[in-house]
């Protein structure tokens, strides 16, 4: 950028750069929007998020609360079902791995039942326990 601010041509600053005509051009089309701040690299923007702050704080809300049966057809919540329910109240489609990501951000975490066998007999477990 020096040497096109002393006059020199484009095609003289790429080549003592090192770079191509094309960054040349896109370093001095930043230059000339922001100033030299335009030319240092920014974070990129990334994708905005799928819920916003009210969805996310109704997310949290809905998982404290519980699912009530009659309501909702079920008696504790999945992925599956949050994101069903997100899609009813809000029109969000999230697949069940974001409303996982989504509710981990609120700082749930993911319970399951410890697996059974299907035969356990509970009775005959009490028999085999230690009586103090």
């Amino acid at each position: 950028m020096a040497e096109i601010y002393d006059g020199a041509n484009r095609s003289d600053a790429a080549r003592i750069g090192g770079v191509t005509l094309q960054i040349v051009r896109d370093w001095v089309v930043r230059f000339n929007a922001r100033g030299p701040a335009g030319l240092l690299d920014g974070k990129a923007p990334g994708k905005p998020p799928l819920l916003n702050d009210i969805q996310r704080q109704a997310l949290a809300e809905v998982v404290e609360s519980g699912p009530i049966p009659a309501i909702h057809g079920v008696v504790r919540w999945r992925l599956i079902d949050l994101a069903r329910w997100l899609h009813d109240e809000f029109g969000v489609s999230l697949t069940e791995t974001t409303v996982g990501r989504e509710l981990k951000k609120l700082g749930y975490v993911k319970l399951t039942v410890r697996p059974r066998h299907h035969a356990q007999n509970e009775y005959a477990m009490e028999a085999f326990k230690k009586i103090p």
